[in-house]
């Protein structure tokens, strides 16, 4: 078993099609296709469904993807580290992270970084924490900054940056925007707007506020803060959301309730490339880079 077999069973699974993966590869089709049957034919088992509509995986397929994902990340692993014992980065280094990241600035990290190592192709995704960790665990992403999701696969390591409170987000003419501290029982009834359920701050808050009416759900904060600004529901939210408008009041809550976390989110073991990221992350935080 070649790692170029791997690499070329993979792109077909993700394309769904031999003539799309072989594209994205720049190979010819014919090899791909050899490739692929000259794989099945050393594991004793088909690989893929392939019929004039589509190419779909098999059950030994599906259960192969992980593994195969896993593989490559772990050779693209060892080479980087090699590279970074003769001090350079290179390869492609894949990044998630949630929209809002209170801890640093990553678009000030991020430039640095890439000042830093040319040879090195950064990647940024976007998404709701247990999207993004989920990634990492398949080989998809190189790390993730993301809220402490409430379960995380045993491949990943999750190591956490920082934590704040919860706060209510609320319109100012409100019934409880006067309020000093809300008890969370007092937001029985209350309709919510609320990020999608794979997202840590729904989570996190349904822990906090249990059964309740999430009336609106978004994919942005300022969506969610708008939203809130005019009436249309209320939010809990990490603290750090209040630097963000003037046009909502928030209020502490007046009981101990789990903290928002931010942790990083890293294969096991990580690529260089990422333990290099995440290092000048915790120096632009303020904390220690181990």
């Amino acid at each position: 078993m070649e790692l170029r077999q791997l690499s070329y069973f993979v792109a077909v699974a993700e394309e769904c099609h031999f003539t799309r993966a072989a594209k994205r590869l720049h190979v010819a089709q014919s090899g791909l296709s050899a490739s692929v049957r000259a794989l099945e034919r050393e594991l004793g088992a088909e690989l893929f469904v392939r019929n004039t509509r589509q190419v779909r995986l098999t059950p030994a397929g599906a259960a192969l993807l992980a593994e195969a994902r896993r593989t490559l990340a772990a050779s693209d692993a060892c080479a980087a580290a090699v590279a970074a014992v003769q001090g350079l980065l290179r390869g492609t280094l894949a990044i998630g992270s949630l929209q809002c990241l209170h801890v640093v600035h990553m678009p000030a990290v991020l430039a640095g970084f890439v000042s830093a190592h040319p040879g090195l192709d950064v990647e940024l995704r976007q998404g709701g924490s247990g999207e993004l960790t989920s990634l990492v665990a398949q080989g998809k992403l190189d790390v993730a900054f993301v809220s402490r999701p409430a379960a995380y696969p045993e491949e990943v390591v999750v190591t956490s940056l920082a934590t704040e409170p919860l706060v209510l987000a609320c319109a100012p003419d409100h019934a409880l925007a006067s309020a000093d501290r809300v008890p969370a029982a007092a937001l029985a009834g209350e309709r919510f707007v609320d990020f999608a359920p794979d997202w840590g701050t729904r989570d996190l808050v349904d822990s906090v506020v249990g059964a309740r009416h999430v009336a609106l759900e978004v994919t942005d904060v300022h969506s969610l803060l708008d939203l809130v600004a005019c009436g249309l529901g209320v939010a809990l939210v990490p603290q750090s959301f209040s630097v963000k408008t003037d046009r909502v009041r928030f209020i502490g809550l007046a009981e101990p309730v789990p903290r928002w976390e931010t942790v990083t989110v890293t294969a096991n073991p990580p690529s260089a490339a990422a333990v290099a990221l995440v290092a000048d992350v915790r120096r632009a935080a303020g904390l220690t880079s181990s």
